[in-house]
């Protein structure tokens, strides 16, 4: 998994209103619209996607776009 289309699926995941830039480096706290409808988005494409289950507390957990990268591998 390419951390390019980690970062798409993310955006798509989460369909932010304002497009802003994210790298694996992006604070999720500095996304203004970082909200739990975005946090359920990762959750369904973590599910959906990658076959995973993640939890309101991993993402709790996670700092930055790279802590969600991370839980693919």
């Amino acid at each position: 998994m390419s951390t390019e289309a980690f970062i798409a699926n993310f955006i798509d995941a989460t369909d932010f209103q304002v497009p802003v830039d994210i790298t694996l480096d992006t604070r999720l706290s500095a996304l203004a619209e970082w909200d739990s409808l975005a946090a359920l988005g990762v959750i369904v494409m973590f599910d959906m996607i990658y076959k995973k289950s993640v939890t309101g507390e991993d993402l709790y957990a996670a700092t930055t776009v790279g802590d969600l990268y991370r839980k693919v591998g």
